[in-house]
């Protein structure tokens, strides 16, 4: 039996336009992953994170093959590499087949095994840490294009202040962490050819509209199925396992991860949009407003 990564097909071009989702946590950044992969086309793993590698792996051959390597499939604490399905051995050997070996192949390389994987050509990625890295990336590779999903900072708050991955409770903590998320983005993309940005409440509210201006910046071809992406959201959030420390202690379940993800599972729900109307006391709304009015103000959300 053929193996998904026997039967990569090596002239496939590796310079595609690659969608990249980043934002601020909690803004809908899997949402618009799960409508871009319904693409048939298009395949985009779980949280990669390990593009910031490229901004401190040094030396040449073979041996920064192997340090690559080792810091890819270790990335993070607890390691995220399960979420890809892809063996240890495969990319290993995939990876060397790149002669001369260089970082922004080896990259290619996982996101061409995954897209295999998937019976798929083309790849992209969704990270919302990237927001702080567009530079980094876009140097590592240029085929990158941006997709900055923004969302109300208040909705935003309220939504990853309950997270395990959140930066603190405080309204003031989470203010200053979407701000200064936001403000990276767009201060490494506006401007840019490689850099869009998408209101999360227009891609709830105005659903296809958006999807298809997201399409023309990736290069992509707009799909009906896109639309009806929930229906295949619960298979695809298998890929998101449980997170074990390297000692074996667990830190969430693969339910709890699946959970916190549980909207996408569903069609674009407008309640969503403005929340904090709803749910924001007065004080919470003064103190954001405190350190993040400024920003609000000038993505003209109501102040």
């Amino acid at each position: 039996m053929v193996k998904f990564w026997q039967k990569v097909d090596r002239d496939l071009p590796s310079r595609n336009p690659m969608p990249i989702i980043v934002g601020s946590p909690r803004s809908g950044t899997t949402l618009l992953r799960l409508m871009l992969d319904a693409n048939s086309e298009l395949a985009i793993p779980p949280e990669t994170g390990f593009l910031t590698l490229s901004e401190k792996l040094t030396g040449k051959g073979d041996k920064l093959r192997e340090r690559f390597f080792k810091a890819v499939v270790n990335y993070s604490q607890p390691p995220s590499w399960p979420d890809f399905e892809i063996p240890e051995e495969t990319f290993w050997t995939a990876l060397t087949e790149i002669t001369p070996f260089n970082i922004s192949d080896g990259f290619r390389t996982f996101y061409r095994l995954y897209s295999t994987r998937h019976g798929k050509t083309r790849w992209g990625d969704k990270t919302p840490i990237y927001c702080q890295h567009l530079n980094a990336i876009r140097h590592t590779l240029p085929e990158a294009r941006f997709i900055h999903i923004i969302r109300d900072g208040r909705d935003a708050a309220l939504s990853l202040r309950r997270m395990w991955f959140s930066p603190g409770w405080e309204i003031e903590t989470q203010a200053a962490y979407w701000r200064d998320c936001v403000l990276a983005a767009r201060r490494a993309g506006v401007g840019r050819d490689d850099y869009i940005e998408v209101r999360y409440e227009e891609l709830i509210l105005n659903t296809e509209e958006t999807l298809k201006r997201v399409c023309a910046h990736s290069g992509l071809t707009f799909e009906e199925a896109m639309l009806s992406y929930y229906k295949r959201a619960p298979e695809r959030l298998k890929e998101h396992k449980g997170r074990c420390y390297p000692d074996g202690t667990p830190l969430l379940t693969q339910d709890q991860r699946v959970q916190q993800q549980q909207r996408t599972t569903e069609p674009p729900d407008p309640t969503c949009v403005f929340a904090w109307k709803q749910t924001m006391d007065t004080d919470e709304r003064i103190r954001f407003h405190g350190i993040a009015g400024d920003l609000l103000k000038e993505l003209g959300y109501e102040t």
